[in-house]
């Protein structure tokens, strides 16, 4: 089959918290958004150092939903609405920011093997100020077919429906081979999507794709052929394409600069509207400073 015309974006190294290394593969100057998707960090598989671990400390957002898929180790997750909710394999941690929440992640286990995904989803704008919430999913529904291994994280596909809540029409879609599997992968030709190679080796529509490489597919598609090499793991996103780019600084997300400087100015000032992550030792993060020229897709989320 010769090969399809595809937008590659290659992972870009960043740090998260202390000393841990991820890939950001969204957003891009390539590329901001898939569907509602406006963030994408991989972090691993890596095996962690032992006198720090996974140490994220106290950290404000609005305008999204953080969407934590843990693949391996383990992290808890600690939140300024009380939450303390360990994050094992297989299950979802689902953070709605609304107009403002806190959070932190840490290790949370002897294990220091790490590997996971963490997603950003732009809520709405008559969502944006909604009031914030948290919920666990240690429940998904998985199964089996031509050799791989399906894990529905968002959304439906075919007979199937993630029980994780979002506000836009969205897929996520978790494919692992341990022994190889090639399928045809249906697809709504309303919605844009996006595959990221998580380790080994892929071919989507006879294109090689390698590990910590994002696809973009674009959209007007009903199904792509895809082959995944022994042992390949990788993330299928898609959603319908946003009628407005949404604003990403550090750890907002917005549709006016106004919105982002007052979530800063609240946050550094120690505004109640962040609330307070308790049981956390160590100080809260402090907000770079803010200026228009700054170029959204160019900014150091965390």
């Amino acid at each position: 089959m010769p090969e399809a015309s595809f937008l590659r974006i290659s992972a870009r190294s960043a740090e998260l918290g202390a000393g841990l290394r991820v890939g950001q593969v969204l957003p891009t100057r390539q590329r901001r958004t898939i569907g509602a998707w406006c963030f994408l960090d991989h972090a691993g598989p890596t095996v962690l150092e032992e006198d720090t671990g996974m140490n994220v400390g106290p950290h404000p957002h609005i305008g999204l939903q953080t969407f934590t898929w843990m693949i391996e180790g383990e992290i808890l997750h600690r939140d300024s609405l009380g939450n303390v909710q360990p994050l094992r394999p297989g299950q979802v941690n689902l953070m709605t920011a609304g107009r403002g929440i806190s959070h932190t992640e840490e290790s949370a286990s002897a294990s220091l093997n790490l590997h996971a995904a963490q997603l950003w989803i732009a809520l709405p704008p008559l969502m944006q100020a909604c009031e914030p919430a948290f919920t666990h999913y240690p429940d998904l529904p998985q199964w089996h077919i031509q050799g791989v291994e399906m894990t529905l994280l968002v959304g439906r596909y075919c007979e199937e429906q993630s029980p994780v809540q979002v506000h836009s029409p969205l897929l996520c879609l978790d494919l692992a081979a341990s022994g190889g599997g090639v399928l045809d992968v249906t697809l709504n030709p309303a919605h844009e999507y996006g595959l990221l190679v998580l380790q080994g080796e892929a071919r989507l529509a006879g294109e090689s794709v390698g590990p910590d490489e994002l696809v973009y597919l674009g959209g007007s598609r009903s199904s792509v052929p895809l082959a995944l090499a022994p042992g390949a793991h990788a993330l299928l996103l898609g959603g319908e394409p946003l009628p407005e780019t949404p604003l990403i600084w550090w750890n907002f997300v917005a549709y006016d600069w106004n919105s982002i400087a007052s979530a800063r100015a609240d946050w550094e000032s120690g505004n109640a509207r962040f609330g307070t992550v308790h049981g956390y030792v160590g100080e809260p993060y402090q907000a770079p400073p803010l200026s228009r020229s700054i170029n959204p897709t160019a900014t150091q989320p965390t």
